[in-house]
């Protein structure tokens, strides 16, 4: 298969730590001590009595991803490019391909890409315990015992889970998440957010994200891509971010105070020149995202990887066509002009 699994990420935490996964990375920054957590051991629980995650299907009207008015809605193709746009493609990898990082079947005995466990309101509350709980939200979580983690049980990889509950309308998100049985896991991080609200998390938190963002709304997910018309941002990740962040962004991962490296909540775009015309179906609807809302920069790992749901309809061949573009058909966007208020995801009437 020409899909590779992802290199690992890392992502910085409350008192100046990095965490990634498997490896120990030792990185000095100017102002960051960086440490590395391995995911490991993560047992299979029982399933026993409990509601069964149901994928995802049909969409439920009365419940999306982000409301219309959200960031992740707003188009950006007709935004000015960012006045550092050539020095933030250049830092990310100029000549980097762009790599769908999802997709179907195995990629070293592994699925891949982010699984959606959609759940609803019979799912009790779970007991969550958090390494980094002064960051996280420390509970309101409901994830069924049987929820899919990224990259599987056995992954030591960044171990996300993601629960769209439609009946609460709210996503559950943990980064390095470990059942521990019955009702309770255990994860590095972890947000709740309230899918009818356009409120942002307090200004320097992180999430199960490293920008502080929810994950859920900026995946790529199998039924929009087969019905043609992906209408959203996408997450993606850089090899080094700068110590800073804008708007949407709450919480920065840098390696470096640099200002040629790309800020946490970048918005980036494939630019309009570029020919899309002789894709097949899933992978134009990505590449047509990518023109019209963009995608923004949530997290340090692989350059160009943009992050989608695991999902056994995916043609992996289609989608590896979106490797033949590189970093030098994206440009940085300014999109400093959507903001309306620093603590809403609402973007400005325009």
């Amino acid at each position: 298969m020409a899909m590779a699994m992802k290199k690992r990420e890392a992502h910085v935490r409350p008192g100046n730590r990095v965490t990634g996964i498997a490896a120990v990375l030792a990185v000095a920054a100017a102002s960051c001590l960086l440490s590395a957590h391995t995911g490991s051991g993560a047992r299979t629980p029982s399933t026993t009595g409990v509601p069964a995650v149901r994928a995802v299907g049909a969409r439920d009207a009365s419940c999306q991803t982000s409301l219309p008015e959200s960031f992740w809605r707003a188009p950006v193709d007709t935004l000015p490019v960012h006045p550092r746009s050539a020095r933030y493609v250049a830092s990310i990898g100029s000549t980097e391909p762009l790599h769908p990082d999802f997709g179907a079947g195995l990629v070293e005995g592994r699925p891949f890409g982010i699984p959606i466990n959609v759940s609803d309101g019979t799912v009790p509350e779970s007991k969550v315990s958090l390494d980094y709980a002064e960051e996280s939200d420390t509970s309101g979580y409901r994830i069924p015992q049987d929820a899919k983690i990224e990259n599987g049980p056995a992954s030591d990889g960044d171990r996300h889970v993601i629960v769209w509950d439609r009946d609460l309308c709210k996503s559950y998100e943990l980064w390095d998440a470990k059942p521990l049985g019955g009702n309770a896991w255990h994860a590095g991080s972890g947000a709740v957010f309230d899918l009818r609200s356009n409120a942002l998390r307090p200004d320097g938190w992180t999430s199960a994200d490293a920008a502080g963002l929810a994950i859920l709304p900026g995946l790529v997910r199998y039924e929009e891509a087969a019905a043609g018309q992906i209408d959203h941002a996408i997450r993606i990740t850089v090899p080094r971010s700068d110590q800073s962040y804008v708007w949407p962004a709450r919480h920065q991962a840098g390696s470096a105070a640099d200002a040629s490296l790309p800020p946490m909540g970048l918005r980036l775009r494939l630019k309009g020149s570029v020919d899309t015309s002789n894709l097949a179906p899933q992978a134009k609807a990505v590449a047509e995202a990518l023109k019209k809302y963009g995608a923004i920069v949530a997290d340090n790992g692989s350059a160009w990887y943009i992050t989608g749901e695991e999902n056994s309809g995916w043609d992996n061949a289609q989608l590896d066509a979106l490797k033949g573009f590189k970093g030098s058909d994206f440009e940085a966007v300014d999109a400093s002009g959507l903001q309306q208020s620093p603590d809403s995801g609402a973007v400005a009437p325009r």
